[in-house]
């Protein structure tokens, strides 16, 4: 009789544990609720972004030396041991982001012969240089008048003007993409140059000079080497374009992107936020008018401040961060957190897009709107995955039927928005001329917006629990596209997570509704490699290095917060809550839980753009352990009272 009440009081202290745990994130998320109910956490992203933002300035002639001093204490902190500086923390150099700092600082002051400059120019010369930087830091280059125009890709506005069956539309690349290139018509038109009032140059990052150099553009395949003859034969005959098709040209690039400067900025990302204050800088508008002044707050609103150091964000995650925070206090508590959910479902509730205009539309002009944009304010821009998870929110709270309306606008919104191939995207639908990834501009291989099995889960998600008939076919060729995307060894890439933990515990997750013979032995396979590649210490984590090497191990990766909860949500959606792996996940979970009641993950844990460009979402380790606590209480607590 001792043994078996020693043997039924462990798992009872253990689920105590775990309660106690899950309260403390639970009060910890609470505390980060805005007045208005919603949550936004920091959004950070390499060290690119807030060299662009200095030379943004120095672009304008404009200096903010308070601000600037603590950029670069951040910039100088992050210089890795290889002399550069990376895409991600523990990263290899990135050529690009390195020339970008390494201006930065130098247009800040710093002296180029300071170890740390010395170290970052000697490690840029050993790899080629700044001639090998990509596009997008070669175009700064050339506003700065440290290498010839012919350095970057031919882009006259005149390619606004071609048709829709042409081979380049800007309607058949991705919404960012778009954002991104339309101003930067404008900027190559006016050859747009820096104020720069001290005159900084970086000349010295060239093994050869600039104005010689003939090798801007490596020939990445047959088509692209193609490309790159039609492009060198067209560019020496922008000079004979007459004027009028160039000023119709211009008057159609500004047509477009003014009106998508709203109060969040174009396309609410910093790049293209970036590009639109130059580009209207060029074309005469004002600083202090409506529309510049507009685009400009935009943009200055995305920089963190704090005591010592500040960075730009890339963009913010207001919508994001909110629904994801609601799905997890649902699980920790429906009733309990009925108050704390109910105001943040009301501030998404209101921010839903029904009728506005949208690029969305130019291909499904009779589809009606539902979805909800990632920021504050895109409204061109709904996309599919935060429209999923709100949905899905709104649908698990207890208020469920005040919010039907919104949840069948969404999941019709979504369902419209299904791929040929029966996977989802982030913004659009079959967006797959992989042919432009070889146009001169796309060297950084992100041009286009495919579907992808993360994406896709999360509708197929919602449509799985929504249960309506009329999602029927719409679910069924989903969930077969989640079938043609697993890998060999089990799990599923994922795109807008790192990485295959993330891909995996989103599938995992959405395909737990779905009838058992619908799904096969696909749930059986992506849980048995979760289990595969836990760590000693319990936990689980995958650096973003799986993006470059997707056959490396893990194994010698330090496991993460955000990471482990995934993959504990992934194993109990499989039926493996009552696996060791799931055990010592939350063991790990406790063990690493901060004083404050939170997590905090030292990593990078999405990609932007895989291979190119990462972020680190601050909120994940703060909602997504407290689901995964929450979701195994829960469990242990019916497994007890079942026993």
């Amino acid at each position: 009789m001792a043994i078996a009440v020693e043997e039924n009081r462990i798992p009872t202290q253990r689920t105590q544990r775990i309660a106690e745990a899950a309260k403390r994130a639970r009060t910890a998320l609470l505390e980060a609720q805005r007045p208005d109910g919603h949550w936004c956490y920091e959004f950070e992203a390499d060290c690119t972004i807030p060299a662009e933002y200095v030379l943004f300035l120095r672009y304008l002639g404009e200096r903010r030396p308070e601000i600037e001093t603590k950029i670069a204490i951040y910039l100088r902190s992050r210089q890795e041991d290889h002399g550069g500086w990376p895409l991600y923390p523990g990263g290899d150099l990135d050529i690009s982001c390195t020339v970008k700092v390494y201006y930065a600082l130098k247009l800040m002051g710093d002296d180029p012969d300071a170890p740390h400059m010395r170290r970052a120019r000697e490690a840029l010369l050993a790899r080629g240089g700044a001639a090998r930087a990509n596009v997008f830091t070669r175009i700064a280059l050339a506003v700065f008048g440290q290498l010839p125009w012919r350095g970057v890709p031919f882009m006259p506005p005149e390619i606004m003007l071609l048709p829709r069956w042409f081979f380049f539309h800007i309607d058949k690349v991705a919404y960012w993409s778009r954002c991104v290139m339309v101003p930067l018509f404008v900027i190559y038109a006016h050859k747009a140059r820096a104020v720069n009032p001290d005159g900084v140059g970086v000349r010295e990052l060239f093994t050869v000079d600039p104005e010689k150099e003939r090798d801007y553009f490596p020939v990445r395949s047959v088509l692209n080497r193609l490309i790159l003859w039609v492009e060198r034969a067209a560019r020496p005959l922008e000079g004979l374009i007459p004027s009028f098709i160039r000023r119709r040209a211009l008057a159609k690039a500004e047509a477009w992107f003014v009106p998508r400067c709203n109060e969040g900025g174009i396309g609410a990302i910093f790049p293209a936020m970036v590009n639109a204050c130059m580009a209207l800088d060029l074309l005469g508008y004002p600083p202090d008018g409506e529309v510049a002044a507009r685009a400009r707050k935009a943009l200055d609103d995305l920089v963190i401040e704090h005591d010592e150091s500040a960075y730009c964000q890339p963009c913010v995650s207001p919508v994001w961060d909110t629904g994801l925070a609601c799905l997890a206090l649902l699980e920790e508590g429906r009733n309990t957190n009925r108050s704390e959910i109910g105001r943040a479902l009301n501030w998404l509730e209101a921010r839903q897009l029904t009728d506005e205009p949208g690029d969305w539309r130019n291909n499904h002009s009779n589809l009606t709107g539902g979805g909800w944009a990632f920021q504050y304010e895109n409204d061109y821009y709904p996309d599919l995955d935060d429209t999923a998870v709100v949905a899905w929110a709104m649908h698990r709270s207890m208020d469920r039927e005040r919010f039907e309306p919104a949840i069948n606008r969404a999941a019709d919104w979504l369902a419209g928005m299904q791929s040929r191939n029966g996977g989802l995207a982030a913004f659009d639908s079959d967006n797959t001329h992989y042919t432009l990834n070889e146009i001169p501009f796309a060297d950084h291989g992100a041009l286009l917006d495919p579907p992808t099995s993360d994406v896709t889960a999360r509708c197929v998600s919602l449509f799985s629990q929504l249960g309506r008939e009329c999602d029927a076919r719409t679910l069924s060729r989903a969930v077969e596209f989640l079938r043609s995307e697993q890998e060999t060894d089990g799990s599923w890439f994922g795109r807008w997570g790192s990485n295959h933990i993330y891909g995996t515990w989103s599938v995992l997750s959405a395909l737990e509704n779905v009838r058992t013979e619908d799904v096969g032995d696909m749930v059986g396979r992506g849980a048995a490699w979760l289990k595969s590649i836990r760590h000693a210490d319990g936990g689980w984590g995958e650096s973003n290095d799986s993006y470059l090497d997707p056959n490396r191990s893990s194994a010698d990766d330090p496991s993460t917060p955000s990471q482990t909860a995934w993959a504990m949500l992934g194993l109990m959606a499989a039926g493996e809550a009552d696996s060791d792996e799931v055990r010592r996940g939350a063991e790990y979970l406790m063990a690493t839980q901060g004083e404050d009641g939170s997590w905090t993950d030292e990593f990078f844990n999405a990609p932007g753009f895989p291979r190119v460009f990462y972020l680190l979402y601050h909120g994940y380790a703060k909602f997504f352990p407290l689901w995964a606590l929450a979701r195994y209480r829960n469990h242990l607590h019916e497994a007890s009272n079942r026993g």
